[in-house]
């Protein structure tokens, strides 16, 4: 078909096919579509064109890492790319967008990066690879323009910056977020955003981006990935994948640079802020694990199972339970070196007054752990509740004779000296975190002003117990607890103590029970308790 019959044309531009005409294909051209739908890259390395700095219109001859990457995409519905600067990663995308676009029919695209102009700038990468494509793969353009292009097939690829209103009541099949550790407030973005997208059975996700600090929303996705704790599928581009990279080039670059900023930008490296609690080849270091069990419809993690023999502690964090902050613990094996985390829980909307019941139960489970519990503002009615309502023993107080002794308050003192030995405790493998929303509030965990807390958008539930554990094991009390049974000890001193307020008025039992536990022999979780004590 001639491109120069202005009836055939979009406009009266003389690539691009308008609307409506019908395509009478030769046998060729049917096995040529048919080679072309199947293969996103024989579609891109046979017809694409893209404008080379050096050279103008050429052809787009994929990479090797390119060819692999598409592959990637047609293999998973999820997919997220950590890529060199200048490695070709966006130009990549748009020929794997036109390609679905143009062989997916009734399929809407949505091209979003962190300014309008550089999503536009894609599509017009785009309407250049339609140019000069030939008629017979084209569908035919009902519109086009800076911000959408809608096929004959219905399929449509728009672009758009990335916000909550983007793409708010469309249908996207196809979601390619650009340069995504740069977006501001991505990780509002992605929160409104994902449930839209991966509600649908075929529905796909493509995140690319060079890295850009610790903690943002890229870099969660991607260490999820990595460490098999999302659905995304990972893929790596270094700077040695591109052509024409070599160790050469690798020192000439980083003589008109510098290291650090080499390491970013061509290394893959992910630089914390410097401001982070922990440092960043640590956070680095750390790697998620896969629950083995959930509980609490899903609040409670369960990484390890209780062992018999082993000792365990349950740190607790108290929220009000409005929806905000979290009420959280971590349950830490102490047994052995280095210490282990082996459970979480975590809610945002349960009360103080319920949260002992949640304590009370796990803490049996894991051989009664010893619970220690932030005893500040609403603590306080968890610690009381624990203690005294539930007449669970083995709760940390800090002093005999001092009311309102359970748990631990949390001074700038006390914080200052758990960040610390959290610190060290992490930089030094001594404690082995597992969870993953753990180690990413432990990676936007940051300094400000004079203390250490969540940054901007993010939560620091789960890294308080994390610190109010660094500041007990810090303490004569873990001492005493690890090398002489604190647990007697505390229990003895008690009972004493009790026997030197009743000897002169004597004892009576009345036969009243307190608490019955009942643990079955088949599932050690099903813990029952009297509510109404």
């Amino acid at each position: 078909m001639s491109r120069q019959n202005l009836n055939e044309n979009y406009l009266g531009n003389p690539n691009i096919k308008k609307d409506g005409i019908v395509q009478n294909w030769t046998e060729d051209q049917v096995r040529e579509y048919a080679k072309c739908m199947k293969s996103p890259v024989y579609f891109v390395e046979k017809y694409a064109k893209i404008i080379s700095l050096d050279k103008g219109l050429v052809p787009f001859e994929l990479y090797p890492y390119q060819a692999k990457m598409f592959n990637k995409f047609q293999a998973h519905r999820f997919n997220v790319v950590l890529a060199c600067r200048q490695s070709g990663k966006s130009i990549s995308a748009c020929g794997y967008l036109l390609w679905f676009a143009l062989f997916q029919p009734e399929k809407t695209i949505a091209v979003l990066a962190n300014k309008g102009a550089t999503a536009r700038e894609m599509l017009a990468r785009i309407t250049i690879m339609l140019e000069n494509i030939p008629f017979f793969l084209q569908p035919g353009c009902k519109a086009l323009n800076k911000s959408n292009i809608d096929f004959s097939n219905n399929s449509r690829i728009i672009a758009a910056a990335t916000s909550g209103q983007s793409i708010r009541g469309l249908s996207v099949n196809l979601l390619y977020l650009d340069e995504f550790a740069f977006v501001e407030r991505a990780a509002e973005f992605y929160t409104s955003t994902y449930p839209v997208i991966s509600s649908g059975t075929d529905t796909k996700i493509i995140v690319t981006s060079t890295a850009n600090g610790i903690g943002n929303t890229f870099h969660k996705i991607w260490e999820g990935a990595v460490q098999g704790v999302n659905e995304y599928s990972y893929f790596r581009v270094d700077w040695h994948d591109v052509p024409g990279r070599d160790e050469k080039w690798k020192e000439e670059t980083i003589n008109n640079t510098s290291q650090i900023q080499f390491d970013q930008e061509f290394g893959n490296t992910f630089f914390g802020t410097g401001d982070t609690l922990i440092n960043a080849q640590t956070l680095l270091d750390l790697r998620a694990s896969h629950p083995v069990r959930k509980l609490e419809g899903g609040d409670i993690l369960i990484y390890k199972e209780p062992i018999k023999g082993h000792d365990y502690i349950l740190v607790a964090d108290v929220s009000k339970g409005r929806g905000q902050d979290y009420s959280s613990f971590s349950l830490i094996d102490i047994s052995a070196r280095p210490f282990e985390q082996v459970a979480v829980y975590r809610n945002n909307t349960i009360s103080p007054l319920l949260f002992p019941n949640i304590i009370y139960k796990y803490a049996n489970v894991y051989n009664k752990a010893y619970c220690i519990i932030e005893s500040n503002d609403q603590g306080g009615v968890v610690c009381n509740g624990l203690y005294y309502d539930l007449e669970y023993e083995n709760v940390h107080v800090e002093s005999a004779v001092k009311a309102n002794a359970v748990g631990i308050e949390i001074t700038r003192k006390s914080k200052r000296l758990g960040c610390s030995a959290l610190k060290d405790l992490l930089e030094n493998s001594k404690l082995k975190v597992v969870d993953e929303q753990t180690i990413l509030e432990i990676s936007t965990f940051e300094a400000k002003g004079q203390t250490f807390q969540a940054s901007v958008g993010n939560h620091d539930d789960l890294v308080m117990n994390l610190v109010l554990f660094g500041y007990f094991v810090s303490s004569a009390y873990f001492s005493n607890l690890t090398d002489l049974n604190l647990k007697d000890i505390i229990f003895n001193q008690k009972m004493k103590e009790i026997n030197e307020d009743i000897v002169p008025f004597g004892f009576i039992d009345d036969g009243s029970e307190f608490i019955q536990k009942i643990e079955t022999k088949d599932d050690p979780w099903q813990i029952e308790y009297d509510r109404d004590l």
